[in-house]
């Protein structure tokens, strides 16, 4: 959970507070980093009840400003203003309980503060009260009680709550699964900016949920979400299988540019992890010069490590190097073994091939009743 401070609100406000202090030259003061001086011209605004002070003073000492960090004394600054009915400090109250600074952890004592502060309409509480709904932390689970929550809070503009709530609509807890609200809600926080949001309509795009299938606009969110730090986003684009993809996808230019470079960039990621598609395809774009100038050997070297695995494509181009002659020495024998192996696939194109060659006699002996066969 994030703590949520209260400074802006107090700011907001200063004008309208009415003491023997001056305000504004502990603004000032908060403004230049002077926190001692700050301090020193605020403690006596909470000494005399003022909550907006009071919650301010909860900040500066759980972060440190203006004196050592003491979460002790956050905890009595919240909870004087909490008990007025502040509901910044009732929200940071509760993060005090809920991650057991300044007193013991103590989760339903973080949603009963919670909860005083979401009821006030406050937006990133209402998040954090369906989260602990959602996690049954400090509460039973109950999807549809954090749904509730999340919608509150995500029809602020809580970017955070969008996401969730799109979460909930793509599982289908709490309501109706629905791919197309969850793309909605998942749009809405992207659009803020929210890396897990931009991550999750990534692979919308991705698998076609909620929206057409979309490979280019699914790198496009993903991206957004990896430029962030986002991790597992970052893990993703480093997935073997999805570089695999995004080598198709500038292949053939789906939903992008057609860009050669681009998917052999992709392909070799891809091919470098073993992945045998990738290694057919970047064959082939060596074979054809695409993207790569023309190398029939580099050609040859990547189809052969997808043949191994047995990647019936890749064994019968491989077949057709060896003969055509191209990027290794004519051999028909060599090029029969490798039809045969891609052959007893089903690749029925080959099983064509496989019998040509017995036909003529090439790299076996002539056999028209085999030739015949395949």
């Amino acid at each position: 959970m994030k703590h949520v401070t209260i400074i802006l609100a107090f700011l907001m406000t200063l004008s309208s507070l009415v003491t023997a202090q001056d305000p504004q030259k502990g603004l000032t003061a908060y403004q230049a980093d002077d926190y001692a001086t700050a301090l020193q011209e605020w403690k006596p605004l909470a000494d005399q009840g003022d909550a907006f002070s009071q919650a301010l003073l909860g900040t500066m000492y759980y972060i440190g400003q203006g004196g050592p960090q003491d979460y002790a004394e956050a905890m009595k600054w919240f909870r004087l203003a909490a008990d007025q009915g502040y509901a910044s400090a009732q929200s940071d109250l509760g993060d005090m309980y809920l991650m057991g600074r300044g007193v013991p952890q103590d989760s339903a004592e973080a949603v009963k503060w919670y909860r005083l502060a979401a009821d006030q309409g406050k937006a990133s509480t209402q998040y954090n009260l369906g989260y602990m709904y959602a996690n049954g932390d400090g509460v039973p689970p109950d999807y549809a009680e954090a749904v509730k929550w999340f919608r509150l809070a995500a029809e602020q503009g809580e970017a955070s709550a969008q996401s969730f709530l799109g979460e909930m609509y793509l599982m289908g807890d709490g309501v109706p699964q629905d791919y197309a609200e969850a793309v909605k809600w998942f749009r809405l926080a992207a659009d803020q900016g929210y890396a897990n949001a931009q991550a999750l309509l990534g692979v919308m795009y991705e698998n076609g949920r909620g929206v057409p299938q979309d490979y280019a606009e699914a790198v496009k969110w993903w991206r957004l979400a990896a430029d962030q730090g986002h991790a597992r986003v970052q893990s993703m684009l480093g997935d073997a299988r999805l570089q695999s993809i995004l080598g198709n996808v500038y292949h053939r230019g789906d939903g992008v540019l057609q860009d050669y470079k681009e998917a052999v960039k992709w392909y070799r990621l891809a091919a470098d992890r073993g992945v045998a598609s990738a290694q057919y395809n970047l064959g082939n774009m060596y074979s054809n010069g695409q993207g790569a100038p023309q190398d029939y050997a580099e050609a040859v070297k990547w189809y052969r490590l997808a043949a191994d695995q047995g990647y019936a494509r890749a064994q019968s181009d491989l077949g057709v190097m060896y003969a055509n002659g191209d990027g290794v020495p004519q051999d028909y024998a060599e090029a029969v073994k490798w039809y045969r192996l891609a052959a007893d696939q089903g690749d029925a194109r080959v099983q064509s091939m496989l019998g040509g060659m017995y036909h003529r006699g090439d790299g076996v002996l002539q056999d028209y009743k085999e030739a015949v066969k395949w």
